[in-house]
This record gives structure tokens, C-alpha cells and sequence, in this order.
């Protein structure tokens, strides 16, 4: 039904009548209960890691990154449906929000094996401006496109209940990333229509959300979940528990539940601070302890190194991410599912 559906829409938008089909069998099913994530019925801190370019990865070093994420206790990635960097366009919908292939088909895949292993994956959309010449991608430049890419999504992807649609990342920069609030409802009715049973947010970027804007992202929008991607600075991770604290308070002064998730925190080689392993763990700890839902180890591309390299997530063409976090991220690694299983969570 949610294929028909969103064959329907995709007519209406203008979309290829012939979007790829998704392969049957899911196994792993992302839900909401109160203030936590939920798989297959059971309560779960989502303890996750940045995969942004993951539809550029080799199938063998994906394999392997999987692998080594799941010995390490991490059960949730996060993938870019709109990612260009100026080596390579992996995007796997085109800027007029049409399947783009070989990349699609990838995310496909991508999404399937997660779905056997029990992994969730966070499928990713952002706005932007789109480069002058031919219709390229890595951003979507309007509402229509937008749409396009949601119902271009939710088709390849509807028949797997382990993945989560990010509608716009950082919708509420002022750039070329904003999405106003009445777009946003507009492309969550969407969703709403074609697979009334889809988790969807739509992150902020780079403060705490009042009050205000809270109630918004839930009442007006009709989001799922919030995803603020909180400051980054020195002081960031000993603020995270009473910062989520007070998320939670304000949702539930709303009349409503919902989880708080932090899908893109601090990262190293962003900006003069480049934050130690422990800084990220105390965030880790900070997030469960406040009675977070999830968070990321986020990581990629070294501003200002030659090449920008490593390019960790930004850039798994060549090298799995596993092979180039550098020591700190891997003490972060090793130490993440350990630092979150032995924190009291308060809800």
C-alpha cells in the first residue's frame, strides 16, 4: 500500500513512474514510547555514528564498517540522501527530487542489510542552493523538490520500518538550508500520507531550542522527535544533561512525550577545539544521564589538513570510516556503549 501510495504522489509531483522497488522482509522495527526509542517493542538508547557519505562506500568496506560498529554496541547511522562534496556527487536523489542512480539502489541496500543486522539508519535530507548548468544534486533548492524527495523515499525505502527521515538538516539556519515551518508541515503531511507510520524530525542547527520552538516542532509541525544539534564548545558537554533535562520538561509542560535526540553533536577537526575522547564520553553521559533517546559520535572532514583528510564520513570512497578515526575517536569507540549502558537515565 505505502508503494501505491507513494507511486500516487510521486504522479502528482511529476516524479518517474518507475521508482526502484524495495525488497520485502523487514525485520527490525524503529518505534516511539514515551520519551525512548523502541525496537521491536523493547525500550533502546540509540548509541550511534556519522555515516554521511555511505552511499559512496565499496559494499566490502561498508560490510566492514557495519561490522565493526555492532562489535562495538553501536545500533543506529546516520546517511545523507543529499550528499555532494567536490570529489563526488552521492546523492541518491537528484536536485528536481528524482531517484538518481547508481546511488538510490545503494541506499537501498544500505538500508536492507541494516534491517538484518537490527542497525536503524537515519536517512537524511538538507536545502540548498543548487550550482548554475545542469540539474545536479546534494541539496534540494525548493518545496517541489523536496516533496519529490520525500515521495521518492518513502517509495524505495517504505517496506523497511528501520529507518527515520530527517526532513531537512538544520532547517533553521538562516542560509540556504532554512525550511520555513509551514514547508516543513506541508512535506510531514507527505510523509504522514504515504507511511502513516514513519518516525520523522527535522534537526536544528547549532543552539538549544526555547520553549517556543519546541512546542512548534511537535504541535504545528508534527514531528516525531526533536533533533537539536547543540553548540560546540568546551563548555557543550558538561551542559547536555541539564540542557536535556529541561527539553524534556518543556515537552512535557505541552501535554505531549516525545524523545530528545542528539544526532549531531561536537566533532573533531570543525574548529580551534578539537575535543578529546573524553569530551565526547562526558557528552555521552551527559545525554543518557538527562534522559536523552540517542546520540551520535559525530565525525568528519579535517578542516584546513591537505585534502582535508582524513575525511572520515564525508568521504568512504576509498577508505572505511573505521580506518580513518584517528586515536581519540577510537578511545571514543571502544569506551561509548560501555559510558551509556552504566549511566542511571532519569526519564
Amino acid at each position: 500500500m505505502t508503494l501505491q501510495l507513494a507511486a500516487g504522489l510521486a504522479a502528482a509531483l511529476g516524479l518517474p513512474q518507475s521508482l526502484p522497488s524495495a525488497p520485502a522482509g523487514p525485520a527490525t522495527a524503529l518505534g516511539i514510547e514515551d520519551s525512548r526509542f523502541t525496537l521491536n517493542g523493547r525500550a533502546v538508547f540509540l548509541l550511534g555514528i556519522s555515516y554521511y557519505g555511505g552511499l559512496g562506500a565499496p559494499e566490502n568496506l561498508l560490510r566492514q564498517d557495519l561490522d565493526d560498529m555492532q562489535r562495538h554496541g553501536f545500533n543506529w547511522l546516520r546517511v545523507w540522501a543529499t550528499w555532494k562534496t567536490d570529489a563526488e556527487d552521492v546523492s541518491a536523489v537528484d536536485a528536481a527530487g528524482a531517484p538518481r542512480g547508481p546511488y538510490l539502489g545503494r541506499l537501498q541496500r544500505l538500508v536492507a542489510e541494516c534491517d538484518r543486522r537490527g542497525l536503524v539508519v537515519d536517512v537524511s535530507l538538507t536545502r540548498g542552493k543548487v550550482p548554475a548548468g545542469p540539474v545536479s544534486a546534494g541539496c534540494l533548492p525548493d518545496l517541489a523538490s523536496h516533496r519529490r524527495a520525500v515521495a521518492t523515499l518513502v517509495g524505495a525505502l517504505g517496506s523497511h520500518r528501520n529507518w527515520y527521515l530527517d526532513l531537512a538538516n538544520e532547517r533553521d539556519v538562516k542560509d540556504a538550508r532554512h525550511v520555513p515551518p509551514s514547508e516543513l508541515r506541508t512535506l510531514r503531511e507527505d510523509v504522514r500520507r504515504l507511511d502513516p507510520r514513519r518516525l520523522v524530525t527535522a534537526s536544528w542547527g547549532g543552539h538549544d531550542p526555547e520553549a517556543a520552538e519546541v512546542r512548534e516542532a511537535l504541535a504545528t509541525i508534527g514531528l516525531d522527535f526533536i533533533a537539536p544539534h547543540r553548540p560546540r564548545s568546551p563548555r557543550s558537554p558538561s551542559q547536555t544533561e541539564a540542557i536535556t533535562r529541561q527539553l524534556l520538561a518543556t515537552i512535557k509542560e505541552s501535554g505531549r512525550a516525545a524523545p530528545v535526540h542528539y544526532q549531531e553533536p561536537f566533532r573533531r577537526g570543525y574548529a580551534a577545539w578539537e575535543p578529546a575522547a573524553e569530551d565526547f564520553l562526558a557528552d555521552l553521559r551527559g545525554a543518557v544521564a538527562g534522559g536523552a533517546a540517542g546520540w551520535c559520535l559525530h565525525n568528519g572532514s579535517q578542516r584546513g589538513a591537505p585534502g582535508n583528510q582524513p575525511g572520515r564520513s564525508f568521504d568512504l570512497r576509498t577508505r572505511r570510516l573505521f580506518d580513518q578515526l584517528d586515536a581519540e575517536e577510537r578511545e571514543v569507540v571502544s569506551a561509548a556503549a560501555a559510558a551509556a549502558s552504566k549511566t542511571a537515565r532519569s526519564p
